[in-house]
C-alpha cells in the first residue's frame, strides 16, 4: 500500500534531512528510489531518518528486517523531524554482516522541541536492514 499522499516533497537539489550536507538527490534519494543500496549501516540509518522526515512509510517498511518488521506503520503528522546526530557505530561496514548505530534524532511538535536517542541494530543479507533498537 502506497502512502504517497502523506509524503513531504523534496527536490533533488534540497539539502538532505539526514545531516550529511549533501543534496537529497546525491544522498538518500537514490537509496529511497532503489537506484543504489546503502553501503553501510550508518548510511541506511541516515536514509531511514530522511524517510521519517519526508513521511516515506514505504521505505521505512522496506528497509526494516522481515524478522521484526511491523505489518503497518503510522507516522504522526504533528511531528517534524529536524536533525540527526550519529553518535557512534560498530561494524556495519561494506564487508560486515551486522552493525550498530547510536543516534539522536531531534524533533518539533506543537512548538515543543525534543529528541529521541537509540542504539539501533542492523543486518546485511541482500542489503542493510534495520532490525531493532534500544532507547539510550
Amino acid at each position: 500500500m502506497s502512502h504517497d499522499s502523506e509524503r513531504r516533497a523534496l527536490a533533488d537539489t534540497d539539502r538532505c534531512p539526514c545531516g550529511t550536507g549533501l543534496p537529497f538527490g546525491e544522498c538518500c534519494a537514490p537509496i529511497h528510489r532503489g537506484e543504489r543500496q546503502a553501503a553501510t549501516a550508518a548510511a541506511l540509518m541516515r536514509s531511514r531518518f530522511t524517510a521519517y522526515a519526508v513521511g516515506d512509510v514505504d521505505w521505512l517498511l522496506a528497509s526494516w528486517h522481515a524478522s521484526t518488521r511491523p505489518r503497518s506503520l503510522e507516522l504522526d503528522p504533528g511531528i517534524r523531524w529536524l536533525r540527526l546526530d550519529v553518535l557512534g557505530s560498530t561494524g556495519g561496514g561494506p564487508f560486515d554482516r551486522e552493525g550498530t548505530v547510536a543516534f539522536a534524532s531531534h524533533w518539533l511538535a506543537e512548538g515543543t522541541r525534543g529528541s529521541m536517542r537509540e542504539h539501533s541494530r542492523f543486518r546485511r543479507d541482500a542489503g542493510w536492514q534495520y532490525v531493532d533498537g534500544d532507547s539510550l
